[in-house]
C-alpha cells in the first residue's frame, strides 16, 4: 500500500478536461494494462471491481443481499490494482456495478434488482459499504473519485418512459421525494456517510435511468456537497450503436436512425447528439455547477458498425465543446470485444474469443483506426492543457 504522502491533488484534478477509458474487466488489471491505457493519452480510468472473482458471492461487498462488512481478501486485491495504476501514474474513478439491494443484472439471473429503490434499509447498507471503503482508500494516491453506483435506474419499474418527455422525468423526481426511489436523496445519504471518514475525495454520481443526461436535467437542484461530479452515459441512439443493430439485415445508420424521443419521432444526427449531451451542461449552468464538474463517463458504439467513427467523433466533439470530461467504453475488455477500438473493424469476434481461450491475447492486432481516432483527440487535449 502506498503512503498518504504520495497523494496528488484531489478536486483540482478535475479543473481541466480529463479524458480516459473504462475498465470493466472480469480479471483485475495489472500495471501493463494501465501502462497501455496511459500510452493512448488517457489520464484516468473508470474502474469496476464487480466482475472480479471474490472470496464470497459479490466481490468486496460479500453478499448484496445483506452487507455486513468489507471482504478483507478482496480489499487487498483492489488495493494491489490501485497500486499498479498509481505506478503508471493513472488516476482511478472507482465504480461498483452492484450495491446492497442492487445486484448487477448480469449477476442476478438476468433480473433487474429493484430492492435498493424499494426499501431504504438498503440505502443504509449501501451508505455503510461506501463509508467502510472510503475509510480504507481515502489516502490512496490513485483515487480521483468515488463513483457511487453505475447506471442507477430507480425509474425502471415505476412506469416512467426512457427518453420520454422531460416533464414526466421531473414529475417522477418531485413525486418521490422522501421515498426509496428518490435518487438525489439516496446520493445525499451516501455522501453524508462517506464524509464522516473522508472530507476531500471527489464523489461522482450517475444520473438516473441508466445515467441518461435527460434524467439529470430533471433534477430540480444540485446536491449539497461541493465536491461532486455529475456523470452521464452516451449510447443514443441505442438502436444504432448497440450489438443488436449489427444483426439486422440492413443495420441502422448514423446519421439517419429514427427513434421515439421526448414524445415524438426524431432523426439522429450530429445536432441531436449535441442537443442530447448539452442537456447535462445546460442543467449545470442553471444550477451554478461548473462545466468541469460534468462527465461523459461512458460512450461508445460497436467497433464493426460502419458509422462508429462518425458517431464517436460527434460525441467527443459535443463534450469537448463544453470543456467537460469523458471516458470511452471500453479499454481492452477481457470477455467482450464489441467496443474494443484497438481491434481492427474487420477482425472477427471469433478470433478474439479464440485468442482469449488460448491465452494468447497479446497476439491480437491492436492497430484499429477507431482507437487512433480517440487517442489523437486525447493527446491533442493534453497538449492544449500543457
Amino acid at each position: 500500500m502506498l503512503t498518504p504522502a504520495a497523494a496528488a491533488p484531489l478536486m483540482s484534478f478535475w479543473d481541466t478536461p480529463q479524458h480516459g477509458g473504462n475498465s470493466f474487466n472480469a480479471s483485475p488489471p495489472d500495471a501493463n494494462y494501465f501502462r497501455a491505457l496511459k500510452k493512448t493519452g488517457a489520464t484516468w480510468v473508470r474502474l469496476t471491481f464487480s466482475k472480479w472473482q471474490g472470496a464470497k458471492r459479490d466481490f468486496l461487498i460479500g453478499n448484496a443481499d445483506k452487507y455486513t462488512g468489507l471482504v478483507k481478501a478482496d480489499l487487498k486485491v483492489l488495493k494491489d490494482v490501485l497500486d499498479a495504476a498509481h505506478q503508471e501514474r493513472m488516476k482511478v474513478v472507482l465504480v461498483p456495478l452492484s450495491l446492497p439491494g442492487a445486484r448487477w443484472t448480469q449477476q442476478n439471473g438476468g433480473k433487474f434488482d429493484d430492492r435498493l429503490w424499494s426499501d431504504t434499509q438498503y440505502w443504509e447498507q449501501s451508505a455503510q459499504f461506501w463509508q467502510d471503503l472510503a475509510a480504507e482508500l481515502k489516502d490512496h494516491p490513485a483515487i480521483a473519485a468515488y463513483n457511487i453506483l453505475n447506471e442507477p435506474a430507480p425509474e425502471k419499474t415505476a412506469g416512467v418512459t426512457e427518453n420520454g418527455r422531460l416533464e414526466e422525468a421531473r414529475g417522477f423526481i418531485i413525486e418521490n421525494v422522501g421515498s426509496a426511489r428518490h435518487l438525489p436523496g439516496f446520493y445525499e445519504n451516501v455522501i453524508k456517510s462517506i464524509r464522516r471518514v473522508d472530507k476531500e475525495t471527489p464523489i461522482m454520481v450517475d444520473s438516473g435511468y441508466y445515467a441518461n443526461p435527460r434524467n439529470l436535467a430533471a433534477w430540480p437542484s444540485k446536491l449539497m456537497d461541493d465536491k461532486v461530479l455529475y456523470a452521464f452515459h452516451m449510447y443514443e441512439p441505442y438502436d444504432a450503436t448497440s450489438a443488436p443493430n449489427l444483426k439486422r439485415q440492413d443495420p441502422n445508420r448514423y446519421p439517419g436512425t429514427v427513434t421515439k424521443y421526448d414524445g415524438q419521432w426524431v432523426t439522429w444526427d450530429r445536432e441531436l447528439v449535441k442537443q442530447h449531451i448539452s442537456m447535462a451542461f445546460d442543467w449545470a449552468k442553471r444550477n451554478q455547477v461548473s462545466a468541469n464538474r460534468i462527465v461523459a463517463a461512458e460512450f461508445g458504439c460497436m467497433r464493426q458498425w460502419q458509422d462508429c467513427a462518425t458517431y464517436l467523433e460527434d460525441v467527443m466533439e459535443a463534450v469537448d465543446a463544453h470543456e467537460g470530461h469523458w471516458a470511452f467504453y471500453a479499454f481492452r475488455e477481457d470477455e467482450w470485444e464489441g467496443m474494443d477500438y484497438e481491434l481492427p473493424t474487420d477482425l472477427k469476434a471469433g478470433h478474439f474469443y479464440w485468442r482469449m481461450d488460448m491465452g494468447t491475447a497479446d497476439k491480437l492486432p491492436r492497430n484499429g483506426k477507431l482507437m487512433k481516432l480517440i487517442s489523437a483527440r486525447m493527446k491533442a487535449g493534453r497538449t492544449a492543457e500543457e
